[in-house]
């Protein structure tokens, strides 16, 4: 289950309300979240639900949008407005692959670009529980008819372009099986 909220508030209420995407997912499947359930961290901080091991969730939230995923299998999730194109961080975390099809489209099509590949990369990582230490220039990524094309076996993507494009959602979720 995914949820997301477009909103212009402070970063702790982004955080917060977050939470309380999260909160109403989990309600969902009726389980109760609340600041007194129980977490537990991984190695780098991802945190579970230390009573429903086999639930899994993520959380995402930037100016002017907060996301949540909750699903059965391990899964990440980010959110952003769209981002001007940063040319340091497309050498720095982007393939080869990439870096050229960042190099046909310019403006404002360029941009988006950036963010769509950029929040593939952040749900990619948040679903491994590995954040930034993840070399990011190794997950490739484009689309084609049938969707997110990428190397990365295992897992599945989704996105999502909301409000005319202005803000990108993407989703990673661990196959099972």
């Amino acid at each position: 289950m995914i949820m997301v909220s477009l909103m212009e508030l402070d970063v702790k209420s982004q955080h917060t309300h977050a939470h309380a995407l999260l909160r109403e997912c989990l309600k969902k499947r009726n389980i109760r979240y609340d600041e007194g359930t129980p977490l537990v961290k991984g190695r780098l901080g991802k945190p579970s639900l230390a009573e429903h091991p086999d639930v899994h969730f993520n959380l995402s939230h930037a100016k002017g949008i907060a996301a949540c995923v909750v699903s059965d299998s391990v899964c990440g999730i980010d959110c952003e407005a769209v981002r001007p194109y940063r040319e340091n961080v497309v050498r720095r975390a982007f393939s080869e692959e990439e870096q050229q099809l960042l190099g046909t489209v310019s403006g404002e099509e360029r941009d988006r670009l950036f963010t769509r590949l950029w929040t593939l990369k952040e749900a990619y990582v948040k679903a491994l529980g590995d954040g930034i230490a993840y070399p990011l220039n190794t997950a490739s990524f484009s689309f084609g008819e049938s969707g997110i094309l990428t190397n990365i076996e295992g897992y599945r993507f989704r996105q999502y372009l909301i409000r005319g494009g202005r803000f990108v959602v993407s989703v990673c979720e661990k196959l099972q099986g």
